[in-house]
C-alpha cells in the first residue's frame, strides 16, 4: 500500500511557504563532493558547528581526500575528529567509507552506478544508515532521494500530518516514499526542501517551538493549540 499523510497534508504548499519565508538555501555547505561524504558522517548526532571544526582540522592536515585519509596515521586522524563527538567511532566509519570509495573507483565509477545499487552499497557500510546514505546520494551524487531527519519528523508531527503513516515513530522508508511519490522528482527541489526544513527547525520549529513567530501557525496543529 502506498504510504499517505493525514488528509489535508500539502507537502508542495509547505515547501512553497518555507521557500517564501527563508529563500533559496546554499546546501550542502562544503567545498567539494568528497567533503560532503565526510560531513555526512561527522554530522551524525552532533551540531554542524562541531563538524566545521573537525573538517577545518582535516583541511589543515590535507586529509580531505580518501587516499590521504587512508594513508594518514590512524591515531592522529582520529584525534583530528575530536570536535565532532564520538570521534573514535566516526574515525572508523570514515576509514571504512574511504576504503569503499577507493575500491569502487571514486566518483568516476560511482557516478555511473544506478541510484538503488549505490544506495545499497552505502547502506552495507558499517555506520551508514538511511539518513546518512540519502544525504550523500542527494548532495554528493545529485540523486533524487529525499532525506528524512529528526527535523522533518518533528515538523510533520506538529503539523498533524503523520496519521496516515503511523504517528508513533513512522518508518524512515515510509516517510521517504511519501515525499518522493508526492513531489516532482527533482534533485534541486529535494535538496532545497530538506535544507529549508533544517532552517525552519533552527529558527522557529525548535525543541521548544516559537509558534507566535511562525508563518505556519494557522495551518499547524501545534501552533493552533499554542
Amino acid at each position: 500500500m502506498t504510504p499517505r499523510l493525514a488528509p489535508g497534508a500539502d507537502l508542495q504548499g509547505l515547501y512553497e511557504s518555507l521557500r517564501a519565508e527563508y529563500g533559496p538555501q546554499n546546501w550542502w555547505p562544503a567545498e567539494g563532493r568528497f567533503e560532503i561524504l565526510i560531513g555526512a558522517v561527522l554530522t551524525q548526532n552532533t551540531a554542524w558547528t562541531n563538524v566545521e571544526r573537525a573538517i577545518a582540522r582535516l583541511q589543515d592536515k590535507g586529509w580531505l581526500e580518501a587516499a590521504a585519509i587512508l594513508a594518514a596515521d590512524e591515531r592522529q586522524f582520529t584525534e583530528a575528529l575530536r570536535p565532532s563527538g564520538t570521534f573514535r567511532i566516526k574515525a572508523q566509519r570514515l576509514i571504512t567509507l574511504c576504503r569503499w570509495f577507493e575500491q569502487a573507483g571514486g566518483f568516476t565509477a560511482l557516478d555511473r552506478c544506478p541510484t538503488t545499487e549505490l544506495r545499497n552499497q552505502l547502506l552495507a557500510l558499517k555506520g551508514i544508515g538511511p539518513e546518512t546514505a540519502d544525504a550523500i546520494l542527494l548532495y554528493a551524487f545529485d540523486r533524487p532521494v529525499f532525506v528524512i531527519d529528526a527535523y522533518t519528523r518533528r515538523l510533520l508531527a506538529r503539523m498533524g500530518w503523520l496519521a496516515g503513516v503511523g504517528k508513533r515513530q513512522p518508518a524512515y522508508e515510509s516517510l521517504r516514499s511519501v515525499f518522493e511519490l508526492t513531489l516532482a522528482t527533482d534533485v534541486n527541489l529535494f535538496a532545497q526542501y530538506h535544507a529549508l526544513i533544517v532552517e525552519h527547525a533552527k529558527q522557529r520549529c525548535r525543541a521548544r517551538p516559537l509558534c507566535d513567530q511562525c508563518m505556519l501557525r494557522t495551518r499547524c496543529q501545534t501552533g493552533l493549540d499554542a
